[in-house]
């Protein structure tokens, strides 16, 4: 449930000015207002699956984004039965929607959206109804560029720098052709952003989020209510440093969607737990920001 200083579960991911939302709980909004985000950038929105702490927040998203300009369509992703709650509430609301929403229901594990370097994967979790886990993963980036190898081979500088940097092949003046791989570095990695939230415990999802630089994952229990996660098919804040510890090459885990069982106070009861077996968690708050660098 929302209480007064945490709102529902809603991720906001941005990357070269463009927006992706990760759920949209109620209070989703409130904290966009309050970031002064730009809002209307948001392309796509990923939704885990429909139950009503995950989805509340989407409606009057979709109003909210009838009173801007909005030349580009809206994508919503997410489990069978989102095209069917997306429709009937601009039905029951009578909603005035002036942009196109695209809906596109994911029924099989796989690449479910493609950008300009980069793609958006999804793949099942273990919950009380279908639920998806998603990865965003940035295309590998061309090695380390060396100058003194381009000068050696005549490449002058000025643009053919640029042109070989973005792994195009050039001509020099005395009609050589230089390749990018005479003057770049082995091919380094983009960036990658894991998001699991609402299933059991299972081992596979390491597998999925391996190498995330940030991976955010519901820690909804402390170990003493194991036996509760399991019934209700959610995970402890130990059991999500698993995933993170045996994925291998996680930098960050935030934890996220707690139990409103825990206040702002014993909330640090379920980081100690998850930080023994991974250091490298921290507890998410409403706008809390998380860069995402490159490291080389």
């Amino acid at each position: 449930m929302p209480l007064p200083n945490r709102h529902l579960t809603s991720v906001l991911l941005r990357r070269e000015g463009e927006l992706f939302l990760f759920d949209a709980g109620e209070g989703t909004q409130v904290s966009l207002r309050r970031l002064n985000l730009r809002w209307k950038k948001i392309t796509s929105i990923f939704i885990s699956h429909t139950h009503a702490d995950h989805v509340t927040g989407l409606p009057g998203l979709l109003m909210l984004s009838s009173q801007v300009d909005r030349d580009e369509p809206l994508y919503i992703f997410g489990p069978p039965k989102i095209a069917e709650y997306v429709e009937t509430s601009r039905s029951v609301l009578d909603m005035y929607i002036n942009y196109e929403i695209i809906v596109k229901e994911v029924s099989e594990p796989g690449i479910v959206f493609r950008g300009d370097g980069f793609s958006i994967r999804a793949f099942w979790l273990r919950h009380t109804k279908p639920c998806l886990g998603y990865v965003m993963e940035e295309d590998k980036r061309p090695g380390a560029f060396f100058p003194d190898k381009a000068m050696e081979l005549g490449v002058p500088r000025g643009p053919l720098w640029s042109r070989l940097q973005g792994g195009e092949p050039v001509t020099v003046a005395d009609g050589r052709i230089v390749r990018p791989e005479e003057v770049l570095g082995a091919p380094r990695s983009g960036r990658k952003f894991g998001y699991v939230t609402d299933s059991l415990y299972f081992p596979e999802i390491s597998r999925e989020v391996a190498d995330s630089d940030l991976l955010v994952c519901e820690g909804m229990f402390e170990h003493d209510l194991l036996e509760s996660a399991v019934e209700k098919r959610h995970m402890t804040a130990e059991q999500a440093a698993v995933i993170a510890r045996d994925a291998g090459g996680v930098k960050k885990l935030a934890l996220i969607h707690y139990s409103p069982r825990y206040n702002e106070q014993n909330l640090k009861q379920l980081l100690r737990e998850a930080q023994a077996v991974f250091p490298g968690t921290i507890l998410s708050r409403d706008r809390l920001v998380l860069p995402i660098e490159n490291e080389d």
